[in-house]
């Protein structure tokens, strides 16, 4: 199972308008633990930060859900984590923190950041706390409640910038920066 590489016909998501009440929130006030072992106050994040939500990545020798390459949107976790991975430096000249999001498990999340080499942190809001607390699009597979895949610009606690259906994954950050760019 290669989950560093995306499958030529991956089913495109199509946006079904479950975000487009995002932009122009602010952030809640919530902690979601981090992979070094913190606790992040989303509603503290001072300047700019990304928050891409994925829904989870895979692990090398352990079988991905039934029928995920099929789910619109579900594959691609881990070539969109390292996308951010290798534009790290570029979003840091751009005043730009990172953080990657998703309902699993911050020990679950640890093995992916290292694996993968991440020099960034992966919060877990495994509550679901803003799917609740924004309305966070979300799918069932199995019975796994997971995040569609989104990414949002946050500006001083503003979000500012809502991507949503983000495909493919691979280019998320690559928009992303282009988007702060000319922004």
């Amino acid at each position: 199972m290669n989950l560093s590489g995306l499958p030529s016909n991956l089913p495109t998501p199509i946006d079904d308008g479950a975000a487009k009440h995002i932009e122009g929130l602010c952030l809640p006030s919530i902690q979601l633990r981090s992979t070094d072992g913190s606790f992040i106050n989303i509603d503290n994040l001072t300047g700019k930060s990304v928050l891409y939500f994925y829904p989870m990545t895979g692990q090398p020798n352990v079988a991905l859900p039934d029928d995920w390459d099929t789910i619109p949107g579900a594959r691609g976790c881990t070539p969109q984590s390292c996308s951010f991975r290798d534009y790290f430096a570029e979003l840091k000249l751009l005043n730009t923190n990172i953080y990657g999001v998703s309902s699993q498990t911050t020990e679950y999340q640890l093995e992916a950041k290292l694996r993968l080499h991440l020099p960034f942190e992966l919060l877990s809001d495994s509550q679901l706390q803003l799917k609740y607390l924004l309305g966070l699009p979300v799918f069932n597979v199995g019975e796994l409640e997971l995040y569609k895949r989104l990414t949002m610009i946050i500006d001083k606690n503003h979000i500012v910038k809502v991507f949503y259906p983000v495909f493919p994954p691979d280019k998320n950050a690559e928009v992303v920066i282009e988007w702060l760019r000319t922004n």
